[in-house]
């Protein structure tokens, strides 16, 4: 709770090899802890002191199998074939398409080498050639001419 900065947006995360990260969220995420925070966590906690933001519903809190579990549900229920680590590959990408440098994702996902995070990149152009090729099936692009 003491990393959560909702007036900043900003929650400080603890990952992989005790890695610090600061991760900004947008104002509908805000929005929304903010609801959690006031009605649901207090009904979950109760008069328990619970340091973690996110418990599961004894109160308690949320684990790593915890949140797998939780992403097998909604995986099944949307259809879609995923794992809990795509959605760091997504986020990445998204904030590659949108413009961000590469070395604030470096910062945002705790590589500490920047090899590691140029690997989204080059998901971003073969998923960019993919879909052109998709809906430009007749346009030739300079790598196919070469």
């Amino acid at each position: 709770i003491q990393n959560l900065h909702l007036k900043e947006r900003v929650l400080i995360v603890q990952g992989k090899g005790d890695k610090e990260r600061m991760v900004p969220f947008g104002e509908a995420a805000k929005i929304r802890l903010e609801a959690y925070l006031n009605e649901v966590r207090p009904q979950l906690v109760g008069t328990r002191v619970i340091d973690e933001v996110f418990v599961n519903y004894q109160g308690k809190p949320l684990s790593r199998k915890g949140i797998w579990k939780n992403f097998q549900i909604y995986e099944a229920k949307s259809g879609i074939n995923a794992k809990v680590h795509t959605l760091r590959h997504s986020f990445a990408t998204h904030l590659l398409a949108g413009g961000m440098d590469l070395r604030s994702v470096q910062e945002l996902l705790g590589h500490s080498d920047l090899a590691t995070t140029t690997i989204y990149t080059h998901i971003e152009n073969s998923q960019l050639r993919e879909a052109h090729k998709k809906f430009f099936p007749g346009h030739r692009t300079e790598d196919q001419e070469n």
